[in-house]
């Protein structure tokens, strides 16, 4: 009984001297990190570290052409790469690259038949991929190149795998030196989908490569890019239908 006794007794006052778990780190006098923030910064830690990708700072008014030669190499071979554009960063690919479509989806968490929009670097090459009529063409002349997603009807030239059920596809010409550089030099379309994962659009090389470097070859780093998604509009039918409003100015549609 006196051993029982004793054994709660220690018991008891193990419990008041007791010190609860600690619940950050103290850096310095002034400076306390949660164990939580700790775990969340050493995981990104983790990641960066685990991304394999290249990364190019490229001069985003006046784009270096071997840099550009480099990504253009990158997307011959069926690379993934993520570039600027007028509105915010695009994760691209040969239009004619399956697998390499097949990874964005991976990247993305997107289901297999989500459709991607591509870039052109301008309206004659639009013409080889899609069915442009007067009135559309002259929508684009004016507007192109613009921060708009024009939706038009697929030509044979575009694989099926990038086509709606309605035979439609949706055409970028993005107003930014290094997008427009990279189009000309690539001389093929390239896919086109933001940097977006979780609801959240990544708007520097640095986030890209923490939660979307793993799957990417490559990186055009051409500092932050903060704007509004394009505007999307329909060309298919006898009047422009806006499917979304976005940096593009869309006023013109109501006229």
């Amino acid at each position: 009984m006196r051993r029982a006794l004793r054994t709660d007794a220690t018991a008891a006052l193990g419990a008041r001297h007791a010190r609860p778990l600690p619940t950050g780190l103290l850096v310095d006098d002034r400076t306390f990190v949660s164990v939580a923030g700790f775990q969340r910064e050493w995981q990104a830690v983790r990641a960066m570290a685990h991304s394999t990708c290249l990364r190019l700072v490229i001069n985003k008014e006046f784009p270096e052409p071997r840099k550009i030669q480099r990504a253009a190499e990158t997307l011959e071979r069926g690379g993934v790469i993520a570039y600027p554009t007028d509105t915010t960063y695009g994760i691209g690919c040969s239009i004619f690259e399956k697998k390499a479509i097949e990874r964005i989806h991976l990247l993305k968490g997107l289901k297999r038949d989500h459709l991607l929009s591509f870039v052109c670097p301008d309206l004659a090459d639009i013409a080889r991929y899609a069915l442009v009529e007067n009135e559309a063409y002259r929508i684009m002349k004016r507007l192109l190149p613009g921060p708009y997603t024009f939706i038009l009807r697929a030509t044979p030239e575009v694989p099926r795998m990038l086509q709606s059920k309605r035979k439609t596809v949706g055409i970028r010409v993005p107003d930014h030196p290094v997008t427009l550089a990279l189009a000309r030099q690539f001389a093929k379309p390239i896919v086109s989908t933001s940097t977006t994962v979780n609801n959240k659009t990544l708007r520097d090389a640095d986030e890209i490569n923490l939660h979307m470097g793993h799957g990417l070859d490559l990186i055009l780093d051409a500092d932050h890019i903060d704007r509004p998604p394009s505007s999307v509009v329909d060309l298919t039918g006898p009047y422009p239908v806006v499917v979304r409003e976005g940096a593009g100015d869309v006023s013109w549609t109501a006229v």
